[in-house]
């Protein structure tokens, strides 16, 4: 005969059998748990497993103040990006301990399970947002982990009811196959039909690698190779065309990583910033694949360069320093980058659409460019900017003949016909808008009842914008 079943004041015991001494039962899914005279595991299982169940136990208030204590842990996990030990951490416990006594920290395997409970909570609430929106622009890469494993990433970008720009990361998806343009093209799919927007794509963004262009092709959706990555290639091929800036950079790049790299000479660092009373600020290091990382180390450089050529006077090291005619070369060049950089802060912005200011952006380059190229005295500054506004011109003019650009820019109030670089160009771009209202009007005139479809592969839906 089994043992009565144990009332305790825990409301756990709402949801378990005592079957014997030492062993319950779960109510909910026959689960049989070690019983030592505490609910630790019961709890533990329940919150695991069960926590749908939660409204029916018999003490509401105590059960909702663990939730509470659950979420806000995975919130942290979550938010700080903390591994599921840190619950195993004696001085995390330690420190709960202190905290609530009475609260029973869940377990690894038990953090685990909330925390894809709770992504898959949030999934839902993401596919009910999309579900009510009528357009999407979506922007994909690829990326490489630290231990060289391949993935693709894909987010989603919106407008929603109150016009507020919205973005959501659909997926990162492991990567172990050739990246071909069909086996892109298959993972874009799965993801757009998983998320239900494939009817709702105006465009899709991503560099210009001739694997992810022909993917576009075999997807049949409208095109768009991502500005601030064509403008990171133009600099930096325009860098390696410059051989004496590119001397530069390597001296600059040995003598940053010495000082990143070595602790006698942070600390050195550090002190003589502070006795000169600089900003302590740490030199950054170039990133081959991001050129504004360039730009960054030799700006930090060229801010530090006292405090950094004193402490390299003070250690035992054969680092050599930038000479002043380095030096000058590096300002130089700096003045001459730093529309780029600007421009490419700009365009990597996420949470403002960006696609109406790219003709704009790239006529103001165009113009400073040219103006400090001209007025700039130093020789080497003048060769890279030579270099520049060629590429430039060959790269980034025909973005104007750009629907996807154009109109946007058009009806933007800020730039309108003033943001083109010709008033020709200005003027091509007001006879497509007036030829896109035409083509709206005559399709609602023979559809009155019913919205137009939104489609990707019509040349007449030129009118939807990506966001770039």
């Amino acid at each position: 005969m089994e043992p009565a079943r144990k009332r305790k004041h825990s409301p756990v015991w709402e949801h378990f059998d005592l079957i014997s001494a030492n062993k319950v039962k779960c109510l909910l899914c026959a689960k049989e748990l070690v019983y030592s005279n505490n609910t630790s595991s019961m709890l533990r299982h329940f919150r695991a497993l069960h926590a749908d169940a939660q409204a029916n136990t018999g003490a509401p208030t105590q059960m909702t103040r663990k939730q509470e204590l659950d979420e806000a842990l995975v919130s942290m996990i979550v938010g700080d990006t903390q591994p599921f030990t840190v619950v195993e951490d004696q001085g995390f416990r330690n420190f709960v301990a202190k905290l609530d006594p009475t609260y029973v920290i869940p377990t690894r395997k038990a953090v685990k399970a909330m925390v894809k409970a709770k992504y898959e909570e949030e999934k839902q609430k993401a596919k009910l947002q999309l579900q009510s929106v009528t357009a999407v622009s979506l922007t994909s890469d690829m990326w490489t982990s630290i231990n060289m494993d391949a993935y693709l990433a894909l987010t989603c970008h919106y407008i929603d009811a109150s016009t507020t720009l919205r973005s959501t990361v659909l997926g990162v998806e492991y990567f172990p196959d050739k990246h071909t343009a069909v086996n892109l093209a298959a993972v874009i799919t799965s993801l757009m039909e998983e998320w239900g927007i494939g009817a709702k794509v105006t465009c899709l963004v991503t560099d210009g690698a001739a694997n992810m262009l022909a993917c576009g092709r075999t997807l049949r959706l409208r095109h768009a190779i991502c500005v601030a990555h064509t403008l990171n290639l133009i600099v930096k091929k325009c860098l390696d065309l410059t051989p004496v800036l590119s001397s530069i950079r390597t001296k600059a790049r040995r003598l940053v990583g010495y000082f990143r790299s070595s602790t006698s000479a942070k600390e050195k660092l550090a002190v003589i910033q502070e006795q000169m009373g600089k900003p302590t600020l740490k030199l950054i290091q170039e990133v081959e694949t991001r050129w504004n990382s360039t730009f960054q180390m030799l700006q930090r450089l060229v801010d530090q360069r006292e405090p950094v050529g004193a402490a390299l006077s003070g250690l035992d090291s054969d680092i050599p320093v930038l000479t002043s005619e380095e030096y000058a070369n590096i300002t130089g060049c700096l003045s001459i980058l730093a529309p780029f950089h600007e421009a490419t802060v700009e365009l990597s912005e996420e949470k403002r659409v960006s696609c109406s200011k790219v003709i704009p952006l790239l006529k103001m380059i165009e113009t400073l460019l040219h103006e400090e190229t001209t007025r700039n005295t130093n020789p080497l500054a003048r060769e890279l900017g030579e270099h520049l506004i060629k590429h430039v011109r060959e790269k980034l003019h025909t973005l104007q003949s750009s629907s996807i650009m154009s109109l946007p820019t058009l009806l933007d109030p800020r730039f309108k016909t003033i943001g083109f670089f010709s008033p020709t160009k200005a003027d091509e771009a007001v006879r497509r808008l007036s030829s896109e209202c035409a083509n709206v009007i005559r399709e609602n005139s023979h559809h009155p009842s019913s919205p137009s479809p939104s489609t990707s592969t019509s040349s007449h839906n030129e009118h939807h914008c990506g966001v770039i």
